[in-house]
């Protein structure tokens, strides 16, 4: 009987014993493997935005942890715009408002200027971009458009009593974009009270091939005022808090979740070992060395642990491409997982397979063939 053969039937003389085990490393491995993956497509999504629009620099209030509070004054675009080396600039103001009704919460509103090179990489599903002409008018993106049902003429109240006309819906490089709201960037001063100011300033840089010629220009944007910081669009988006806290979050429930995973596979293998400790002294006895032993004890572990992180994955793509047709989760959670993180969820389980057996791997092999014969 070949080796393998026979350590398969060893996990299939057990099935409820094995199912539980495989189903204990499939909640483990799947809740990892989702939550890695929907935590790593946002970060992703976000430096593709950037990077797909040209933008090398971002500048914000230094020390602001919370972007949505940092405040500058929007007449330093054109002090910026003006430095050698620098091709374009984009003041932007950023709030969030929700729609109860409509089961919408947190949606983004952006304030941008019309004719800002920011509008280039939208593409037009009806209608037309902002213009400096407009007033009350807002741009919806494809997603946010589709979960209210609103179409190009409609109105939108952006905020209480203030309808806004819908001329524009589009679509973005980026989901959390295709589920935001774009006004002017006068009309959302007006709107939230802090007219002169935006958040923050997208930077193009002339050479954006020359690191050294983007370090120059990031440090004469600091130079120009006090309190000014200006980052790397990468960096810009890693360091974000919100985005810290919640992958420590994520790693902190996936470990927690790992670990328990690995107890699992531990228990069964302890149990499958004193349970056939007999056997084992018997193919002691006929032939069988210990390393023989120990390795059908790890294989068998590890033949679980992937048979659940199987399962696991398979689970987590289902669930993040269910949650992300839903309204509420459509703009912060995109379809598929990066093979990447599929890959380390496959990883894991082998790693949690060796750990989980290692122990009674090594009690079976230590036993003696004599005793173990006579083991009741």
């Amino acid at each position: 009987m070949r080796f393998l053969t026979f350590v398969t039937k060893n996990l299939l003389r057990r099935p409820f014993r094995s199912v539980l085990t495989m189903m204990g490393i499939a909640l483990a491995v799947g809740a990892m493997v989702a939550l890695v993956g929907i935590s790593n497509g946002f970060v992703e999504s976000f430096i593709q935005l950037y990077q797909g629009r040209g933008v090398d620099l971002v500048v914000v209030r230094a020390g602001v942890s919370e972007r949505l509070t940092s405040a500058l004054e929007e007449s330093l675009g054109d002090k910026i715009r003006a430095l050698p080396g620098v091709r374009d600039v984009a003041g932007i103001m950023t709030d969030v408002v929700s729609f109860p009704d409509l089961n919408l919460y947190g949606v983004p509103i952006l304030g941008w200027k019309p004719g800002t090179f920011l509008l280039d990489n939208l593409k037009f599903v009806s209608g037309r971009p902002l213009t400096a002409q407009d007033g009350r008018v807002v741009m919806l993106g494809s997603v946010l458009a589709k979960n209210m049902g609103k179409q190009v003429g409609d109105k939108v109240d952006v905020f209480e009593d203030e309808p806004f006309e819908v001329v524009g819906i589009f679509e973005s490089l980026n989901m959390v974009e295709n589920g935001s709201m774009i006004v002017s960037l006068a009309e959302l001063q007006r709107l939230i009270d802090r007219r002169g100011r935006v958040n923050l300033f997208n930077v193009v840089v002339t050479d954006r091939a020359d690191e050294g010629a983007v370090d120059r220009v990031r440090q004469e944007i600091e130079a120009l005022a006090p309190g000014m910081s200006a980052m790397t669009s990468e960096s810009f988006v890693t360091s974000d808090m919100q985005i810290q806290a919640a992958r420590a979050m994520t790693w902190i429930t996936s470990i927690v979740a790992l670990v328990i995973g690995s107890v699992g596979v531990l228990n069964t293998m302890v149990m499958s070992v004193f349970e056939r400790t007999q056997e084992i002294g018997i193919l002691r006895a006929i032939g069988w060395r210990k390393s023989r032993v120990m390795r059908m004890i790890l294989v068998e572990a590890v033949l679980l642990s992937l048979a659940g992180a199987l399962v696991g994955i398979l689970g987590a793509l289902a669930i993040t491409t269910s949650l992300s047709r839903l309204p509420s989760f459509s703009i912060i959670i995109a379809r598929g997982i990066a093979p990447a993180v599929i890959g380390q969820g496959i990883l894991i389980a082998l790693i949690l397979g060796l750990i989980g057996g290692a122990y009674p791997a090594i009690y079976a092999a230590l036993l003696q063939p004599t005793k173990a014969i006579r083991h009741e």
